[in-house]
């Protein structure tokens, strides 16, 4: 069942022992303090790991205007862009030298695809991940509606432990990564 941004942040606020909302502009405290964390919260747990639901490759668009130094070109990042990953040209997506600078990359190719962590809607987000998004909204939550900082410690560990676990899911996921070329067999010959 995919829950919204809502009922993620009603969930949260039952783990603390709020009382849920129905909305972020339902005129409660706990619905203002949802609404100003949730976003911020959600993408922050987003940008922490490549999760699979949420890494996408895409062709990035030329801009007209140059950078002023390093690099000959820039391009426009997706709307949805959380977190750069790697970026190549051709059909690799990963391979070039690059900086995200501006809200821009920046590089010497002249067609970039970028690999990169973006902002999927919530009804994509796979249970494991609504468990730890829960857990964190939860730890952030704590404080400005409990005022109980021991209760905070206690949420933020258990979130980084709903992080962990969400993690080891999403990455048995896909496929393990080889290493493709190591300097040391190398040397052996």
């Amino acid at each position: 069942m995919a829950l919204s941004d809502v009922a993620l942040s009603a969930r949260a606020l039952i783990r603390i022992g709020a009382s849920p909302i129905t909305s972020f502009s339902d005129g409660s405290a706990e619905a203002e303090i949802a609404g100003a964390l949730y976003d911020t919260t959600r993408d922050a747990l987003l940008s922490a790991y490549p999760w699979g639901f949420a890494t996408g490759q895409v062709a990035l668009t030329q801009l007209e205007s140059t950078p002023t130094a390093d690099f000959k070109y820039a391009y426009a990042l997706p709307n949805d862009f959380l977190r750069a990953l790697s970026a190549g040209n051709g059909a690799r997506g990963r391979g070039l030298k690059y900086r995200i600078a501006g809200g821009q990359l920046h590089t010497n190719a002249a067609e970039v695809t970028l690999t990169y962590v973006f902002r999927p809607d919530e009804s994509e987000f796979p249970p494991y991940f609504d468990a730890a998004l829960i857990a964190k909204l939860s730890a952030e939550f704590t404080i400005p509606v409990t005022e109980s900082t021991s209760r905070a410690e206690t949420h933020h560990a258990l979130a980084e432990r709903e992080y962990e676990r969400a993690r080891q899911i999403d990455a048995q996921s896909d496929t393990p990564s080889a290493i493709e070329r190591f300097p040391l067999v190398d040397v052996r010959g």
